[in-house]
């Protein structure tokens, strides 16, 4: 199952687009924060504002809609996975950040694409 992350400026408002629109199935939601929808396979990460993927990174890039869509891999044990990746020379965008549904850092691939590694809580 694919899992892909959009930052949006309203949680709700995305809602409601994806689910009367194109007919996605709201799975889970936390608050105005983000909620999870799904089609198929795929399921659709919305964050908003107040989601912990919408914080600034360390250089002050602030994520915004239409430019931070990235893949996301859930992964068991993200302190040891970002500590091997770091060992083999992996670059990463931000450090470990904490939100309502888990924990998450960003690292990118040889081309700078934006790459979501996602520990459930």
């Amino acid at each position: 199952m694919a899992q892909v992350r959009y930052i949006v400026a309203d949680v709700d408002q995305a809602i409601a687009f994806y689910t009367e629109h194109l007919g996605f199935e709201l799975l889970q939601q936390f608050g105005p924060a983000m909620a999870i929808l799904r089609q198929d396979d795929l399921r659709l990460w919305l964050a908003g504002p107040q989601a912990s993927a919408s914080k600034p990174m360390p250089d002050g890039a602030q994520p915004q809609p239409g430019g931070w869509a990235r893949i996301v891999v859930q992964v068991e044990n993200l302190d040891k996975v970002t500590s091997e990746l770091r060992d083999k020379g992996v670059a990463f965008r931000n450090d470990i950040l904490t939100g309502p549904g888990g924990r998450q850092i960003l690292c990118e691939d040889p081309s700078g694409n934006p790459i979501e590694l996602f520990e459930a809580a």
